[in-house]
């Protein structure tokens, strides 16, 4: 099966560059993906160029109609679309549904943009002078979205794009592609204009054309730290706004006053959920005092009842990695842990699975310091850290010596303990008995230090701060005989 762009409200083929998509399930390739050329990107944000000024006119009801719909499409529809997600990804179901949930939080969001683009205004500044306030679009916007959310990541971006009056490019993962490409397809159907969303499917040499390509004015961007950096720095040196957001190493501490049996299920929920390819994953649960040894116990007991398998069986918790490469990655961050000093408490690579999938066991691995590996680089996968700490502060240092600051936890019954924690730590996104603090959609998404580069986080109000510039307007009417020549600088 061949998957091609979409482009002014219909899909294309592309050219010659293909790349294979696979179904991490069973191993086998499912299809071939188009990988745009630099100039067939060009070809692309010319359409979305054309279509901007139609689009920024649009009545500010009418882009809340296309919203309300889209909306409605895809909760009535939602099946489809996680079928999608699990055959290209390989998460079950019902995550996948869940994926498609948190989505549908910005939607709902967004569809309140007569109220979220409203300017300001101030009378009377000046004797007979008045001032106001708009939020204008910035023109043709970037969305590069990840493999790990096929649906979630690009219904962040582009609706937040697309209401404040943008048209888009959306280049979404070559890894797991077919889930953009519904969404846009629902997107024409609710109403929107062709060109106002164009899908570009591609690699490294597309996403390089979308850095370079002066007709784009923004580019959002979700992906590996490295990338992120990469993408910061060279769409800022074009003038771009951008938004980049990197990895992760999130810490889940546990406090000796803790619940433990609530925190282990916490934690093997956050860490081995969609098979740990989540930037808000846990990977480091961090022990204070003596509750390592029980929640360890804990944790091998859940651990042993998981189920593990293709992501379409109802029964299936946890499905495959998303590439052989990620899964074969994955198992050498295990293999080494021992060698660095590390106790590697259940081993993922002795799982058997039948057939050729991407699958790998969860790992569990104990007397994780920093320094080694398995602690410093993001895994991305169903991997487990234990570092032990004696007290509060220690665990507060170790977060916050991190050089990720994306999400972190705590788990405790004390109320000064998670105040103080709360105030303490250095990190964006913080959690209170709650393992993976993703806010809701009526917030906004980002870390801080080298999980996010840029000035604003991603959906929710900071998202129509980015899609905007604003511009003000002084006005004054003034009777003619009143007027005259004045060099020195405006006052009151």
């Amino acid at each position: 099966m061949r998957i091609g762009h979409y482009i002014q409200g219909k899909i294309i083929e592309g050219g010659e560059r293909v790349g294979p998509v696979f179904n991490p399930a069973t191993g086998q390739q499912s299809g071939e993906v188009a990988l745009a050329s630099a100039a067939e990107l060009g070809a692309a944000v010319d359409v979305a160029a054309e279509a901007f000024p139609g689009w920024r006119a649009t009545s500010l009801t009418k882009r809340a109609e296309v919203m309300f719909a889209f909306r409605q499409l895809i909760k009535t529809r939602a099946g489809e679309l996680a079928a999608l997600i699990t055959a290209e990804h390989g998460k079950v179901l019902s995550d996948a549904a869940g994926e498609i949930s948190r989505g549908l939080e910005n939607v709902d969001f967004c569809a309140g943009l007569p109220h979220l683009l409203k300017g300001e205004y101030a009378e009377q500044v000046s004797r007979g002078v008045d001032v106001h306030q708009v939020r204008q679009p910035v023109g043709v916007v970037a969305c590069i979205t990840p493999f790990n959310f096929p649906a979630m990541v690009p219904l962040w971006m582009i609706t937040g794009a697309i209401a404040c009056g943008n048209t888009v490019i959306l280049k979404p993962s070559e890894r797991d592609p077919s889930a953009a490409l519904w969404i846009a397809e629902r997107l024409t159907e609710a109403g929107l204009p062709p060109g106002v969303l164009n899908v570009v499917n591609g690699d490294a040499e597309t996403v390089n054309a979308i850095l370079d390509h002066p007709g784009i004015a923004a580019v959002s961007f979700v992906g590996s730290t490295p990338i992120a950096e990469t993408v910061y720095r060279r769409s800022a040196e074009t003038g771009k706004r951008v938004q980049a957001l990197g990895g992760a190493k999130n810490h889940m501490v546990v406090m000796p006053d803790a619940d433990l049996p609530a925190a282990a299920d916490a934690a093997v929920s956050a860490a081995y959920g969609s098979a740990g390819e989540r930037c808000m994953a846990v990977s480091v649960l961090v022990t204070v005092g003596d509750v390592a040894d029980p929640l360890i116990d804990l944790l091998k007991e859940r651990i042993g009842k998981l189920k593990i398998g293709d992501g379409t069986d109802p029964e299936s918790e946890m499905g495959p990695l998303i590439t052989a490469q990620a899964r074969d990655r994955v198992a050498s961050y295990v293999a080494g842990a021992a060698d660095e000093g590390a106790t590697v408490v259940v081993d993922g690579r002795e799982q058997q699975f039948d057939g050729d999938g991407f699958f790998l066991g969860v790992s569990l691995v104990d007397h994780v310091k920093p320094g080694m590996r398995v602690y410093d680089e993001e895994i991305f996968g169903p991997v487990l850290s234990v570092v032990r700490v004696d007290s509060y502060d220690d665990a507060v240092a170790l977060v916050n010596e991190c050089q990720y600051a994306n999400g972190v936890a705590v788990f405790t019954r004390d109320g000064k303990t998670a105040r103080s924690f709360e105030f303490d730590i250095e990190v964006g996104m913080v959690g209170v008995n709650v393992p993976i603090p993703v806010p809701v959609g009526i917030f906004s998404f980002g870390g801080w230090k080298r999980s996010l580069f840029g000035d604003t986080h991603i959906y929710g109000p900071e998202s129509f701060n980015f899609y905007t510039r604003r511009k003000v307007v002084t006005t004054r009417w003034p009777d003619p005989s009143e007027t005259q020549v004045n060099l020195g600088f405006p006052t009151h």
